[in-house]
């Protein structure tokens, strides 16, 4: 494809995972609401419909992560082959882990669906074994979120494809991220603090959508940066 396409559908890929997520997210939160590990349970059984959709949805985060791991590739292997096939592979592995939750959000509604008939410690194990699937942990997605956005932003910056100021903002909201996982995984980071870093990532990603969609990136980060390296004018 062009870089022309590849643009077009890496912005449409990153609003409809964005779109796909904050829905997966609310949705999953209105049908596993409750005051406590029984009660968000009980819920979950009642809205197994619901529950599957987010399950689908799941898969469709995949599907979008695949799309954008290609076509950023193509937009920055000129820069750095090398790079981009390593964000590439950590934004598909992203969409891998996000593929695998969907077993995992079918197994809390087998678990929630049991529990509803379960006595005695059959009943405790239920309860427990969900409290579990309910409250997992990014963990390795979201380290392979912000270091492919790292290094993806990092290879723009370099070919000035798209604006500097958003590429540096890409830049940076990807380090908070990583800083956010670590403090996280450590301990340090709990609750609602835990989603404040990512807002600039966010922020990067839908202006960056739209920058690709009406925009696309600058042929020089494809056709003039071979020329200029080979001519010695290219820094970096």
């Amino acid at each position: 494809m062009t870089l022309r396409a590849n643009a077009r559908l890496a912005g449409l890929a990153f609003l409809l995972n964005f779109v796909t997520g904050i829905g997966r997210a609310v949705l999953f939160n209105q049908v596993s609401a409750g005051d406590g590990a029984v009660a968000r349970l009980a819920s979950i059984a009642l809205h197994a419909t619901l529950v599957r959709v987010t399950a689908l949805l799941l898969l469709l985060e995949f599907l979008y992560q695949a799309v954008l791991a290609v076509t950023l590739y193509a937009l920055t292997r000129d820069q750095d082959r090398d790079l981009a096939l390593l964000a590439a592979g950590c934004r598909l592995t992203e969409g891998v882990i996000a593929a695998i939750a969907t077993g995992s959000r079918l197994d809390l509604l087998a678990v929630a669906t049991a529990s509803r008939t379960a006595t005695g410690a059959d009943a405790a194990a239920a309860r427990a074994l969900g409290a579990t699937l309910m409250n997992g942990t990014a963990g390795p997605a979201a380290l392979c979120f912000a270091l492919s956005n790292l290094i993806f932003a990092s290879l723009f910056l370099r070919a000035r494809s798209i604006p500097v100021w958003l590429a540096w903002l890409g830049a940076v909201a990807s380090i908070l991220g990583l800083v956010e996982f670590t403090l996280e995984m450590l301990g340090f980071l709990h609750g609602p603090e835990t989603f404040v870093p990512w807002i600039p990532m966010a922020l990067f990603e839908v202006i960056l959508a739209l920058w690709l969609l009406i925009k696309g990136v600058s042929v020089r980060s494809s056709r003039e940066a071979p020329y200029a390296t080979a001519s010695g004018s290219l820094v970096g």
